[in-house]
């Protein structure tokens, strides 16, 4: 008798998460996520007609408790169970040889995980409707936590912000296109990430005793910073937006993968040792990822 596929080595899953993803996670689904077990015949004839993802493909689903969980199924001859959330929905990547019944095993054990990332993306698309700034004399931007205002017509003639005003005097006519507005104001943020983001490096990497080969600033869309491990940092501009705080978390784990070239306990405790708030930044940073910020 041939030899049944489950009985190859216990398949490992995969997460596939980032460096601070924050988050390129989705899919369609209701209600939230308690868990509970899949029905027995979640493979049978009774499901409705299969529903296609976006490209066209055929989505296979899953019953688990009240819930039906759609998601595409991708064979390859990697040695575990990978899953993947995207603006797509869920995608599981898994060896040739699994069966069906094991990746649906699988499922139902990262049950948890999986409809929580769903759901979080769920929200953000939801929330993602935000104005727009509205490119003029008075607009408002987020600058270290707390609103810029924006002022065309600057007295000086010179690009020149003003804390105690929380103002940005920009030396442009009222009558400015708001396409050179935005320009000059996401230039002078830009600028001010390069310099502030710097500086904060210099002291968290001084605090943990690493030195960083370089550094420069990302347009991200799914992540806030990235650490290679010749040494090399990339950190968000939009963090810009953030109070100096949640700036500091970013720094302080980014350099902390100088240590740590993961996301173990290990890792965790030596962002903790230069930076002991980490754990309400990195919540504050789970509920507002890049795509949430003000449309600039």
């Amino acid at each position: 008798m041939q030899k049944s596929p489950t009985s190859q080595p216990a398949v490992a899953l995969d997460n596939r998460q980032l460096d601070l993803p924050l988050f390129a996670e989705p899919g369609s689904m209701s209600s939230s996520p308690t868990p509970s077990a899949p029905s027995a015949g979640s493979q049978s004839g009774q499901q409705p007609a299969v529903p296609l993802a976006p490209d066209g493909t055929k989505l296979r689903s899953i019953t688990i408790g009240s819930r039906t969980l759609h998601y595409v199924l991708k064979r390859s001859a990697r040695r575990s169970i990978g899953f993947a959330i995207d603006s797509t929905g869920l995608m599981i990547t898994a060896p040739r040889w699994v069966t069906l019944a094991d990746i649906e095993t699988a499922i139902t054990e990262k049950q948890r995980w999986i409809f929580t990332k769903l759901i979080e993306w769920q929200t953000r698309v939801e929330q993602r409707a935000l104005p727009k700034v509205d490119w003029k004399d008075g607009a408002e931007v987020p600058y270290l936590g707390q609103p810029v205002r924006v002022k065309l017509g600057s007295p000086q003639g010179t690009l020149a912000f003003n804390a105690d005003e929380a103002a940005l005097q920009v030396p442009l006519p009222l009558q400015a296109d708001p396409q050179q507005i935005k320009d000059r104001v996401q230039g002078w943020l830009q600028g001010e990430a390069k310099r502030l983001f710097g500086e904060r490096l210099a002291i968290y990497a001084e605090k943990l005793g690493v030195n960083y080969r370089a550094y420069a600033l990302s347009s991200a869309a799914t992540r806030w910073g990235s650490c290679s491990s010749d040494g090399k940092i990339r950190l968000n501009w939009r963090l810009i937006h953030f109070p100096l705080s949640i700036i500091d978390y970013v720094v302080a784990h980014e350099l902390a993968h100088l240590r740590e070239m993961n996301h173990s306990p290990r890792f965790w405790q030596t962002v903790e040792s230069i930076f002991p708030e980490f754990r309400e930044a990195r919540q504050t940073l789970k509920s507002h990822p890049p795509e949430l910020l003000p449309t600039l």
